[in-house]
């Protein structure tokens, strides 16, 4: 009968809408973490190229970022990603030393190339005659300021650009603007996160509702400092165990035992 809903029908439409749910709440989780890292506060200054990216000012002066634009633009950024078959060609670099772990990290777990320093050497991407010419087919940046030389030699010889942009960042050159928090080691670590999970679930080594066992803090930028701290962590604790130990050890009374040789 026309107009009639058959079980097949009922059938899909449930799959398509509990898909969707995962998918929603997936999404949620992820922009929940991006709040909790604060990767939608910008800066009190605002490039004209950036108006679109910019939700609305706080009353501190505060530019405030529009999480959905960096969601959407991370979802772009993995598929550029993707679309490179050796994923060898693809450089990714971090002047900041904020992004330094993050870098490696994103390269380990995808297959991408990164800078072994924070300096960029002049002329990697023009001049043949040096050692470490490259020749990629994607860069991708973590500030179009402070990686501009880099920026501006991939528009030399036309390969793509992917950048993390604040509020202020200049989007000369850059092809693919992530709108975040570029200036913290937890927003650029969740950042380079996402997208590394994007491409695994893009090229089929994850699942799309499943979780993935790296945790963020892998990505984290970690002071000299606080690693020495937590390395001398369990020998205080062990120093701590053996004070408390004495205390509890019942303690040797002279006097009492002489009394006792007295009696004898």
């Amino acid at each position: 009968v026309h107009g009639t809903i058959t079980k097949q029908q009922i059938f899909k439409e449930s799959i398509t809408e509990g898909k969707m749910s995962t998918q929603q709440r997936r999404k949620e989780e992820d922009i929940l973490k991006m709040l909790t890292c604060k990767v939608h506060l910008g800066t009190r200054n605002q490039n004209f190229g950036m108006r679109r990216s910019i939700d609305r000012r706080s009353q501190d002066g505060t530019h405030i970022i529009n999480l959905e634009h960096t969601y959407n633009k991370i979802k772009l950024a993995a598929r550029m990603f993707v679309a490179v078959q050796n994923p060898g060609e693809v450089i990714v670099v971090s002047a900041r030393p904020y992004g330094q772990r993050a870098v490696v990290k994103f390269s380990q777990y995808t297959g991408a190339l990164s800078t072994s320093s924070s300096r960029w050497t002049p002329g990697t991407l023009t001049n043949q005659n040096t050692q470490r010419f490259l020749e990629p087919r994607l860069l991708i940046v973590t500030d179009p300021r402070s990686d501009r030389q880099a920026v501006v030699e991939a528009s030399y010889v036309n390969i793509p650009c992917i950048a993390l942009c604040d509020s202020d960042s200049p989007l000369q050159y850059v092809d693919c603007a992530i709108p975040c928090n570029n200036r913290t080691t937890e927003s650029i670590s969740l950042i380079y996160w996402l997208l590394a999970r994007e491409i695994l679930v893009l090229r089929g080594e994850l699942g799309r509702d499943e979780e993935w066992s790296i945790m963020v803090d892998l990505f984290f930028y970690k002071k000299l400092e606080d690693v020495e701290k937590v390395e001398d962590r369990p020998e205080e604790e062990a120093d701590f165990a053996e004070r408390e130990d004495e205390k509890q050890q019942p303690k040797w009374d002279e006097t009492k035992e002489g009394e006792k040789a007295e009696e004898w």
